[in-house]
């Protein structure tokens, strides 16, 4: 063999040994789901279903038919509420009767990829909640084209709250209501792992940012997080999310820039006894970057209970405003 052979062959390597690791912890780089969390289902137990709205659906530019759940109220007054990881739309029912309660028309999302919406678990691309969130306003603004629209989320769905409110969709709301947002991982306010909430499936998470930062998302639709949901749940949750679904229903990486973009009037709950958040570590984060967001810490309630209990829904209305 040449010596310009064996150098082709030496460059061939140093090539292919790389992928062939990027590969290897793409395809095997994954986890066991966690054991189920009671923590989280538990307060749900004792949840009023009877009076649930049925749901329907709204177009998607995609002609995608995404569920909702309609509260009739005042309709110069509109509440959008989005749900946390893994659940849908039947989880925010004491929520919103709480909003419609105080005279709001609300309306709770199954985001795409939960309930009824999409396949469940993955999207078609990131940034696809984004358009489905920007088509479901101009959908409310043809039927009331001059309300006042605020969104609110509970958990990963207060973290998408504070995506939107700190990105490119940040107009198309009035006021914005966190609720015990799960921010990303690295954020000084999560436990780790979610408290046991969450497996991340770390290498592959780590192969597939390398290829998106490349510009490849063939493989994006591969499952990256397992939730500690219990399989036999009459709740229909969502057992893992795809990497673009977990990149997507989130705040962005750089949450801090997030937090320093919010453009309208916002607010911020969690339960002080928070299983899966530091309730704490919140209002360093966000003093750090803004002075005009109020943090209401909820005295002895953990992470579910701020979405069910009357003392969680009292503070909720009551950070909607009038």
């Amino acid at each position: 063999m040449t010596a310009l052979k064996k150098r082709a062959f030496i460059s061939l390597g140093v090539l292919l040994v790389p992928l062939i690791v990027l590969a290897c912890i793409i395809t095997f780089g994954t986890s066991p789901p966690p054991p189920p969390m009671t923590s989280v289902a538990a307060p749900f137990r004792s949840v009023d279903y009877s009076d649930m709205p049925p749901l329907t659906t709204y177009p998607a530019r995609d002609g995608a038919p995404l569920a909702f759940r309609f509260y009739p109220g005042n309709p110069a007054r509109i509440v959008v509420i989005v749900h946390g990881s893994s659940s849908n739309s039947a989880s925010l029912h004491p929520m919103a009767k709480a909003a419609q309660a105080e005279g709001f028309t609300t309306y709770t999302m199954d985001i795409r990829g939960h309930g009824a919406s999409g396949m469940k678990g993955d999207i078609a691309y990131n940034g696809q909640l984004d358009d489905d969130l920007a088509d479901f306003v101009a959908y409310l603004r043809k039927k009331t084209p001059d309300a006042t629209l605020q969104l609110a989320g509970f958990s990963s769905g207060g973290a998408f709250a504070l995506r939107t409110a700190g990105g490119c969709n940040g107009d198309l709301f009035d006021r914005y209501v966190l609720v015990s947002p799960a921010l990303p991982y690295n954020a000084p306010t999560m436990r780790p792992n979610a408290g046991g909430w969450v497996q991340p499936f770390i290498p592959r998470i780590v192969g597939l940012t390398i290829l998106d930062r490349f510009g490849i998302h063939t493989f994006e639709y591969l499952p990256v997080l397992a939730f500690a949901v219990d399989p036999l749940s009459s709740a229909n949750p969502t057992a893992s999310y795809s990497y673009r679904l977990q990149q997507n229903y989130s705040a962005h990486a750089d949450f801090s820039a997030d937090i320093r973009n919010i453009r309208k009037p916002t607010r911020l709950l969690v339960g002080a006894e928070d299983d899966l958040l530091i309730a704490d570590a919140f209002a360093p984060l966000f003093g750090a970057e803004r002075s005009d967001i109020p943090i209401k810490i909820i005295p002895g309630l953990g992470h579910t209970e701020m979405s069910v209990m009357p003392e969680a829904l009292s503070a909720f209305v009551e950070a909607l405003g009038e």
